[in-house]
């Protein structure tokens, strides 16, 4: 379980990007946030990560208050995985060198073991496993990420912006894909998304946020058809 606590958290310290920021996702949800460029959802997912330590409130994880703890010890010790929206590949290694990278603080015999169950999760992956992630299509590289990031069973998964640049066939297959981690490995997700309509069909619950604060929130399946999501979505100014 995701617990974000009334958090005020920035860049610099004049300027507060989340001004008391509270959200959640519990076990096995999936919960996107929504929201117009600038409105702070990729710094929240920072702040979660360990990337910003907020100036006030809190970041539970699993009910810890892991709100100063860096990002590496969250993903060894806490159970979080993160998939940022670039650069979240090594290119010039291969699918199975970068799936050992996920891996790399699991002991040596459960490594091999575990690309094997990500392989057959992800077929894809298992054809491609020799070549480099350079050669992969850009969902290719988007389920690698994501394949990565389970590398150590995390509990917890933070995706930002994971349709980033796809086509709409190369979107639905990415979104399955986070559909099937849900199913078979239980995680929470928290997942920035830029296309909204369909992040809401594969969520259970949403968040729209605007200025450093939650401006609505509700299930999924509500919030599709609500008038006020759309007015919230577009209506912020690009950054």
């Amino acid at each position: 379980m995701i617990v974000v606590d009334n958090v005020i958290a920035g860049y610099t310290p004049e300027v507060d990007i989340l001004r008391g920021m509270s959200v959640h996702a519990d076990a096995r949800e999936i919960v996107t946030l929504l929201g117009p460029n600038g409105c702070g959802k990729s710094t929240l997912l920072k702040t979660i990560a360990g990337y910003l330590t907020p100036r006030s409130g809190r970041v539970l994880l699993e009910g810890r208050d892991v709100s100063a703890m860096p990002v590496h010890r969250k993903i060894q010790r806490a159970g979080l995985g993160f998939v940022p929206q670039t650069e979240n590949v090594f290119a010039a290694l291969s699918v199975r060198e970068n799936l050992q990278v996920g891996g790399h603080h699991l002991a040596e015999r459960q490594v091999g073991a575990r690309i094997e169950e990500l392989c057959a999760l992800y077929p894809v992956l298992s054809r491609k496993i020799a070549a480099p992630a350079a050669s992969l299509s850009g969902g290719e590289r988007q389920i690698l990420a994501l394949a990565r990031a389970l590398m150590p069973r995390p509990r917890m998964l933070l995706l930002d912006e994971p349709s980033a640049g796809l086509s709409p066939k190369m979107l639905q297959e990415v979104f399955e894909a986070i559909v099937q981690v849900r199913a078979k490995e239980g995680v929470a997700i928290l997942m920035v998304e830029q296309n909204a309509m369909e992040a809401l069909r594969i969520s259970d619950r949403a968040y729209v946020l605007s200025m450093g604060t939650v401006a609505l929130t509700g299930a999924a399946h509500q919030l599709i058809s609500d008038p006020q999501v759309r007015e919230l979505y577009l209506g912020g100014r690009a950054a």
